[in-house]
């Protein structure tokens, strides 16, 4: 009987050649239904963000609570409040909130379209360049918000100096400053919260969307 060798066994073990579990096609056929999931994911958050939105605003216009508060702090500032004032703020208040959900409803379509555009049977150079151009319309998507709210926050400051000019109010400066800086502090946060929700909610869906698209690139440069 041959004498048992174990180092030669595990010499003739190790060089074995080991097979794939998968192949590239089941990777990439994994990849991109994964992938796919990921954009329908972020779409229907979409979807859900816009009506909430929807309801809120429509609420707050039936119940007038967003412009009473705007007119309270006028209020505060020494402004009269008249039944101008009054219909001026709604006007303006109703035509950013319609801008705000209208673009929201703008890039819910843009994700939808993503959506449909992503097909599992896809080249795979036209896959990585639909997920490049869906990550693009995420960060326009997030940057646009931010760059709303800043610009909503403006359009009310400059409403109020406004109101006080045509009013011939003169704020002193102590209340002068609490404003100003409430105003910034209170945006800063704001502009925080919303940077903070978006990289939670949309980042982590994010973050493994570009772990796919990593794979991707590494499977379609071993093809080239």
């Amino acid at each position: 009987m041959p004498e048992f060798d174990l180092d030669s066994f595990k010499k003739t073990w190790q060089e074995q050649p080991v097979q794939q579990k998968y192949d590239n096609n089941e990777i990439l056929k994994m990849l991109n239904r994964k992938s796919r999931n990921y954009v329908k994911y972020i779409f229907w958050i979409s979807v859900v963000e816009f009506l909430f939105f929807t309801v809120l605003g429509l609420f707050y216009i039936i119940q007038d609570k967003e412009s009473n508060s705007f007119l309270s702090i006028l209020e505060r500032l020494g402004a009269k409040k008249t039944t101008e004032l009054e219909g001026f703020l709604d006007n303006i208040y109703v035509v950013l909130k319609v801008l705000s959900l209208s673009i929201t409803a703008y890039f819910v379509f843009k994700f939808y379209q993503n959506y449909k555009k992503i097909k599992i049977e896809e080249n795979l150079k036209k896959f990585i360049l639909r997920i490049i151009q869906f990550k693009k319309t995420v960060n326009a998507f997030i940057l646009i918000n931010i760059l709303l709210l800043i610009a909503f926050t403006s359009v009310f400051t400059v409403f109020v100096f406004y109101i006080l000019k045509t009013q011939h109010i003169e704020v002193n400066n102590s209340n002068l400053m609490v404003f100003i800086i409430g105003t910034i502090v209170s945006t800063a946060l704001a502009v925080l919260l919303i940077w903070l929700y978006y990289k939670i909610v949309y980042g982590i869906i994010m973050r493994k969307l570009d772990k796919n698209l990593k794979q991707l690139k590494d499977i379609d440069s071993e093809e080239d």
